[in-house]
């Protein structure tokens, strides 16, 4: 629709509104979110009477949500920075989450006060319940992109909360058919639901990894109490400030009873996780306990990474990080990958390997300058890029880098050679913590895999292939028995079959191995236990 068009909608009653929702074009989302788009901006600029403005959006929210999940799957599981498609439809996402809430807080501007009125405290909950739902989509969406958060969206979403305290309709039960057809919910379940997610660590999850905690703190978000900080109590390890733009965050800050303190009690919570986690080593699957339909391992990994933090305990790290100043060398991609660690070009290891239309053609015009007695090779004329980035921190198991300026696109999971700011040698590691700063610039956490790689070039010795096929690059850790490494292949997802069997060149020599088990399985590589033939 257009922008000529879009002015001249006006929604005067309930039929209006409801006849222009009937004819969207969900089966083209994209379409549909611009019929939507519309349909809001002539709400917000003329709106009907309040309880009109309420029905019409309360039909909004199920054609809404799902267009909305149909185009975030152009910018969900991206590298970043996004494209310039995922980035405008990212932008829309959040527009179309931000307009529902401002249309429901204008909502209840309109609505008159009329306090003994029948179903006035029930409305006035939901309001305000739709407008904490809709400040934390913005919050999840940027949480599902990688994205830092705006400035002042915690402040939005304290706002919220504080004023259904107010008006004593925090607990009040609220319908919410997005999230469950046969459970009430209400404000601070809905308030603290988003204070878990947050604490959850988000930008270190996959998007399914997202869902699935989104899912289990809004069912469980019930079982944790929201309360003043008195000051006869001990100091609790975590608190929500309401006039700070933060979310749960450590008292250490805190001096004294402040009336905007606010705490949270999450022992009942604590008890159903470690229910749940029993249940699942009993052999009861998720989707039984309501977990959703995932394997149990997975499911039981996560909540076991989620009990610590969830109930407020302090997480002790593994290894102790230090802060760090200096410059590290990345390289992205597996054949810049293997010049770096390596220190020469990857290239076919036998003089018999099949070369492409473009080796021939370059033979071809270039045969005179050949040297018949020389060995036949093909040097790729390639790039092998190395990017600059700050050293935040590091420990013994990885760093926190950072960079402001353009370069190569990363992934959550993504594969990377690092050469430490302290060291000479590139070590490989994979993105576990991913943000892009809204300047642009870029802070990544990189978990390094164990030992010191060496580039190897592979393919498979299945009789019906391995002699005409052609190398691929990948990457040898050794066994480190004093903290019970396997020896291991790091190699393109898709290459492991259990007790596939390799020919693996290294320099001059050439080994056989058989692939065993995956060790680990990322987003563009998979590390695979081996032993020797």
């Amino acid at each position: 629709m257009s922008n000529e068009q879009s002015v001249q909608l006006s929604i005067v009653d309930l039929n209006d509104g409801m006849n222009y929702l009937a004819k969207l074009m969900l089966a083209n989302p994209g379409t549909a979110e611009r019929q939507l788009m519309d349909f809001l901006d002539a709400l917000l600029t003329a709106p009907p009477d309040p309880g009109i403005l309420f029905a019409l959006l309360e039909q909004t929210r199920a054609p809404l949500c799902f267009v909305e999940e149909e185009m975030a799957r152009l910018y969900h599981n991206k590298a970043v920075p996004l494209s310039h498609d995922e980035e405008s439809a990212f932008r829309a996402a959040v527009d179309a989450w931000r307009k529902m809430g401002k249309a429901y807080a204008l909502c209840a501007r309109l609505e008159e006060p009329a306090v003994e009125a029948p179903g006035y405290k029930e409305m006035m909950a939901t309001l305000l319940h739709r407008c904490i739902y809709y400040t934390g989509m913005v919050i999840i969406e940027h949480y599902r992109a990688h994205r830092e958060l705006p400035p002042g969206i915690w402040l939005d979403l304290h706002g919220y909360f504080e004023t259904a305290e107010e008006w004593g309709i925090v607990f009040t039960p609220v319908s919410d058919p997005l999230e469950s057809t046969t459970h009430a919910t209400h404000c601070a379940a809905a308030y603290v639901a988003l204070l878990l997610i947050d604490v959850a660590s988000p930008y270190s999850h996959s998007v399914r990894n997202l869902n699935l905690i989104r899912r289990w703190a809004v069912m469980w978000a019930p079982l944790v109490g929201v309360s003043p900080l008195e000051s006869d109590l001990e100091l609790p390890p975590y608190v929500v400030e309401l006039m700070k733009d933060q979310p749960l965050h450590l008292s250490a800050s805190v001096e004294g009873a402040a009336s905007d303190v606010r705490r949270l009690d999450t022992a009942r919570l604590g008890l159903q996780i470690d229910h749940a986690i029993n249940q699942l080593r009993m052999r009861y699957t998720p989707s039984q306990l309501g977990l959703g339909e995932e394997t149990s391992s997975h499911v039981l990994k996560l909540l076991e990474q989620l009990v610590r933090p969830w109930s407020q305990s302090s997480s002790a790290r593994r290894f102790r990080r230090f802060v760090s100043e200096g410059t590290a060398r990345v390289a992205t991609g597996f054949t810049p990958m293997f010049f770096h660690v390596s220190g020469v070009p990857f290239e076919q290891p036998d003089s018999a390997a099949a070369y492409s239309r473009g080796d021939f053609e370059q033979l071809f015009t270039f045969r005179d300058r050949a040297d018949p007695g020389q060995t036949l090779v093909i040097r790729p004329h390639a790039d092998y890029p190395v990017e600059y980035w700050s050293v935040i921190n590091h420990s013994a198991n990885g760093f926190r880098l950072g960079r402001s300026g353009a370069g190569q696109r990363v992934q959550h999971g993504q594969l990377m050679a690092v050469c430490p700011h302290d060291g000479e040698h590139f070590l490989l590691g994979y993105a576990t913590w991913l943000m892009q700063e809204e300047s642009g610039g870029l802070v990544v956490g990189l978990a390094t895999l164990p030992g010191m790689p060496q580039g190897v070039s592979f393919r498979s010795l299945d009789a019906k292939s391995a002699s005409s096929e052609r190398y691929m690059a990948g990457f040898l850790l050794p066994a480190l028995s004093a903290i019970g490494e396997e020896q291991s292949l790091v190699l393109p997802p898709g290459n492991y079959h259990a007790g596939r069997d390799l020919e693996v060149v290294i320099g001059e020599e050439t080994r056989k191995l058989r692939l065993n088990h995956i060790l680990l399985r990322q987003a563009d590589f998979e590390r695979i236990s081996v032993v020797e033939l």
